[in-house]
This record gives structure tokens, C-alpha cells and sequence, in this order.
């Protein structure tokens, strides 16, 4: 199984699909063999997956999103690892995905729950709630990527590696400049303790040796020890794990008093709803989320106060 796991490895780092999805689909791949009795998915056909995906449906009861991510990876372990003709994949049902209205701060609950932050955490929380930014796309950012000259955040490899341009808050550059001065002092300290060069995406680090050593490169938010990439092996300071600020926002929403299933992707959800409400157009909330479809945005419409659902109660004087 191992060899074969790392053959979709290959396949997947080949397409430059993210580590994430690398993780997610190897999961699943193992998953699908230990549920066929470790019989190798050369011997298993079309029939194997559809049962597969009964279990999980009826069995597991696992959501919408999740089974069409397990169908999503073994399909590509049959079509770009093994390259074996299974049938058309219309004949592997696509889950209905239910249609969610997204929980949405108000500003005061908002503004609540940072205040139960501190250093660190506040500043990637405002920066959320600030910008729109996905976590793992603030996490990402490096120091280059902003421009205080125009006051924009240049978000690298997005989903979907897109990059796009978001604002930068007024509120948040002093923040923000005491925040690279600290990551100044850090890149100084593994300068002289020889520390490997900041990690440097695709084949800019081949034709750009030196540029993991220059401040800019470094994440705004590096993590206080050096970790393993997972990738290719080399310790160096990557930047400050999701988990660690996912934690601090759970704490800090149980802090503030407030009972709604949230969390840090809640504080997007907030920006694009108070950027609509606050009379912006639906276009230009789109292109800051780095929405390919404004049916997407469309959501948020659903959760404003001002918005189609803000009709007054008959039973309201």
C-alpha cells in the first residue's frame, strides 16, 4: 500500500495540487483498500467503488462534501495512477450538496471576540475579519506581499492557486509593521545560526537561489520552532500552524459569551455580509474573496440585515 500511496503522491505533486489535497485523497485511497480487505484496486472494479460509496453514505452517514471528496480521489487513483478504464465517472453519483446559510458575526460579536485575543492571534483574527482572507491564505502571507505604498494584500496561490488583491486595513499597519520587525529580528537570529533558507514555492527557488534568504520571503507569521516539511524533508521555520489560532478562536467565542457554531472562517463569512450591508456592491466583494461565480457571494444576501430577508414581522407593531 505504501508504494502505492506514494505513486499518488507523485501524480499529485506532478499537477501541483496542495499538500492538502495530497493528504486528503491518500486517506481516502487507504480507506477504499482496507474497506475491500487490503485487495489492491487493480483487481477492483466499478462496482467495488459504488459500493464503497454506499457504505460511506449509509453506514458512515458522512456528509455531501466528504463523499464526493472520497469519489474524487479514487477516481483520480484510477485514472492518473493505475490507468485503468473503470466507466464513465457519471456512473459514480455525485452527492447533492445541501445548500447552507453560513454563520455571520455581527460587529459588536465580532469586535467581542477579538478583544478576548491577544498579540499573535489578535492580529491574524482582525486581519480575517479585516481582509476576508481565508486562514490559511493569512498564514501564508510573507513579508512582501504587503504594500503599504497602495495599501493592498497580494493573496498568493488562493484556492484554486489564484492569487488576487485584497485591502490592506488602515487600523492594522502599525500592527502590522511591529509585526515584521519582530519577524526581522527572527530572520536575523536564523541568518546567523544557519538556519535552511525560507521555503520557495516551484522552480522560483532554482532560478532565484538566493531569494529564501532575503527578509521578504520570510511568512508574516513564522512559528516559533523550525518543523519538518513534509514535502521535502528539510527543517526550516515554516509559518504558525492553523490549528494553533483555530483553538485560540474557539476559546476566545466561548469567552465572549456567544453561542453560534463558529470559528475563523466566520469572520470571512462577516466581512463579506458587513461590506454589503455597509452598501457595497455585490462585484466588489466577489473579486476581494477571489469568488469565481458571484452566485457564490450571492450567500450572504441571505444573512444581511438589509437583504432580501430583512422583511418586518406582521407580528412586530
Amino acid at each position: 500500500m505504501s508504494k502505492l500511496l506514494d505513486q499518488v503522491s507523485d501524480k499529485i505533486r506532478l499537477r501541483h495540487y496542495s499538500y492538502r489535497t495530497e493528504k486528503s485523497y491518500k486517506h481516502w485511497i487507504k480507506h477504499y483498500i482496507l474497506f475491500h480487505n487490503k485487495t489492491h484496486p487493480e483487481k477492483l472494479d466499478g462496482e467495488a467503488l459504488n459500493s464503497y460509496l454506499t457504505y460511506l453514505a449509509k453506514e458512515k452517514n458522512v456528509s455531501a462534501s466528504t463523499q464526493n471528496l472520497a469519489r474524487n480521489a479514487i477516481l483520480f487513483l484510477y485514472k492518473h495512477v493505475l490507468n485503468k478504464d473503470i466507466g464513465d465517472s457519471k456512473n459514480y453519483v455525485i452527492a447533492k450538496r445541501s445548500r447552507k446559510v453560513p454563520t455571520v458575526f455581527s460587529q459588536d460579536e465580532a469586535k467581542r471576540v477579538i478583544a478576548q485575543l491577544e498579540g499573535r492571534n489578535a492580529l491574524v483574527v482582525k486581519l480575517l475579519y479585516g481582509t476576508g482572507m481565508r486562514i490559511s491564505e493569512c498564514l501564508h502571507l510573507r513579508i512582501k506581499d504587503v504594500d503599504f505604498a497602495q495599501n493592498l494584500i497580494v493573496v498568493r496561490d488562493g484556492k484554486g492557486e489564484q492569487d488576487r488583491v485584497t485591502i490592506l486595513p488602515e487600523s492594522l499597519r502599525d500592527l502590522i509593521k511591529h509585526q515584521m520587525d519582530r519577524v526581522s529580528y527572527l530572520h536575523e537570529l536564523d541568518q546567523k545560526n544557519d538556519v535552511p533558507d525560507a521555503f520557495i514555492p516551484f522552480s522560483i527557488e532554482k532560478k532565484y537561489p538566493k531569494a529564501g534568504k532575503e527578509l521578504g520571503w520570510y511568512f508574516l507569521f513564522p512559528g516559533k520552532s523550525l518543523s519538518k516539511n513534509p514535502v521535502s524533508g528539510i527543517i526550516r521555520r515554516h509559518h504558525v500552524h492553523e490549528s494553533n489560532i483555530q483553538r485560540s478562536v474557539k476559546k476566545a467565542v466561548r469567552n465572549a459569551g456567544i453561542h453560534k457554531q463558529a470559528g475563523c472562517h466566520t469572520f470571512r463569512h462577516s466581512f463579506a455580509t458587513h461590506l454589503l450591508e455597509n452598501g457595497y456592491d455585490i462585484r466588489s466583494v466577489q473579486e476581494l474573496l477571489g469568488h469565481k461565480d458571484v452566485r457564490t457571494t450571492m450567500i450572504y444576501t441571505h444573512v444581511m440585515k438589509k437583504g432580501p430577508l430583512a422583511v418586518k414581522s406582521p407580528l412586530d407593531p
